[in-house]
């Protein structure tokens, strides 16, 4: 019986691990995508493109702290093609996250990210506005 235990917990401990950690890469998957959408298409809609580099940033990171990822984590870029919110123009976001590994705490002078994941949208401006 002890075997079995010992055995169990020797496999089962880093099975359970990895599926967190999957979870997690996944999640950060899944925020950046969503960032990055509601990111550019908060842009488009805006009246000036600081006001739209503005709302577009705070859009972004409210969507990855609805995932669970704190902005510290996260790079927002914005790029247009020709000038900013002029009709028929388009805007990309480029949303970057470091994923966490689950259950290691934050120390200082440790990276305890797994990977870094990202996601671009693009949007274009309405034509007849």
């Amino acid at each position: 019986m002890l075997e079995f235990t010992f055995l169990g917990l020797i496999l089962l401990v880093p099975v359970v691990y990895l599926v967190l950690s999957a979870g997690q890469l996944q999640g950060g998957s899944f925020a950046v995508v969503g960032a990055a959408d509601h990111a550019a298409k908060v842009f488009v809609e805006a009246d000036t493109p600081e006001q739209g580099q503005a709302q577009a940033r705070q859009a972004a990171l409210v969507a990855l702290e609805n995932f669970g990822f704190s902005p510290e984590q996260a790079q927002v870029e914005m790029s247009c093609d020709g000038t900013c919110l002029s009709p028929g123009s388009t805007v990309t976001v480029v949303v970057r996250l470091a994923v966490p590994l689950p259950l290691v705490p934050t120390m200082p002078g440790v990276n305890d990210s797994a990977v870094t994941v990202d996601s671009s949208a693009t949007q274009s401006v309405e034509r007849f506005g």
